[in-house]
């Protein structure tokens, strides 16, 4: 038997749901790279000691889900947990709030069994194979409530993150594009959808009259400056990055294929432009490839 033994997606009153009712799933082409000259690929190498010499290239899809099990009651009641347990300072600023299922459960009681039916949309994605149990075993390890007052462009690629997929269910985030805006990736967001991306890629939130632009004073004012999510962390194993089309491979077979290194690449927080790329010529030498520190897995 494949993974633990969930109960079905039900109604917040518990009625079990019709087969018509399973989350809606778009699929979002994101290997279109904009990547900037003199280079013509991405990759990322890690500061893992694992993965030192080696690289993979992004994930070229980002997954969007619907969340049926979640109604209008239930994703207020997260959201005003979540408000109350992250701080944030300012315009721009982004905190988190660990969180566990003992504590969602008493955040939102109007719905039972929250991981698990997480778990069940996470694993329509198929990006850690088919059984349920590897993605209950990920929300188990961590979930963080995730407080945004806007987001300037930026990637994560420190620690492990590089062997990770994201995964960010919104709550509460009115008025707000989730944009990758060197895959050409732009979604509107809205409470109860969960995406699951590369958090290798540049990403941010942006206005929709700013087309793709992260402007901080557009997040300044009114009443839906700030957004609410609920976060974690899909960690993939080489197989898995494999059958997604994004193996480990030795550093110099990406150095011959152009490839900028993503590890050491900086954003504009508003356009998301890589900031000087002819300093990066040389990342993806085998002979310059480093290790900053050697975190274990449990970091």
């Amino acid at each position: 038997m494949n993974g633990p033994i969930v109960p079905p997606l039900t109604h917040p009153d518990n009625r079990r749901m019709p087969n018509t009712a399973l989350p809606r799933h778009h699929l979002l082409p994101a290997e279109a790279h904009a990547v900037p000259a003199p280079f013509r690929s991405f990759a990322v190498r890690s500061d893992e000691a694992q993965h030192a010499h080696v690289a993979r290239a992004p994930c070229g899809r980002v997954h969007v889900l619907d969340t049926p099990f979640l109604n209008d009651a239930a994703l207020a009641q997260l959201a005003a947990e979540g408000r109350s347990r992250v701080q944030l300072s300012g315009c721009g600023d982004v905190a988190h709030a660990r969180t566990s299922a003992a504590e969602l459960a008493q955040a939102a009681p109007v719905v039972s069994h929250v991981l698990a039916h997480l778990a069940q949309v996470l694993q329509r994605t198929g990006v850690m194979g088919d059984a349920t149990a590897s993605y209950a075993s990920s929300l188990n390890a961590r979930i963080d409530y995730l407080g945004t007052w806007g987001s300037g462009f930026h990637n994560d690629v420190a620690r492990h993150f590089s062997r990770c997929l994201f995964w960010l269910l919104v709550l509460d985030a009115a008025d707000a594009n989730f944009v990758q805006p060197h895959a050409g990736v732009v979604w509107p967001l809205r409470p109860g959808q969960l995406l699951v991306f590369d958090p290798v890629m540049a990403h941010g939130l942006c206005r929709p009259q700013d087309g793709r632009q992260a402007i901080e004073a557009s997040f300044d004012t009114g009443r839906h400056d700030q957004q609410i999510f609920l976060t974690g962390e899909l960690r993939l194993s080489d197989a898995q990055w494999a059958a997604l089309g994004s193996p480990w491979l030795p550093v110099a077979q990406h150095e011959a294929r152009g490839a900028l290194d993503l590890l050491l690449a900086e954003f504009d927080e508003q356009s998301g432009a890589i900031k000087r790329p002819r300093e990066l010529l040389r990342g993806m030498h085998r002979s310059v490839c480093h290790v900053d520190r050697d975190i274990s897995d449990d970091a």
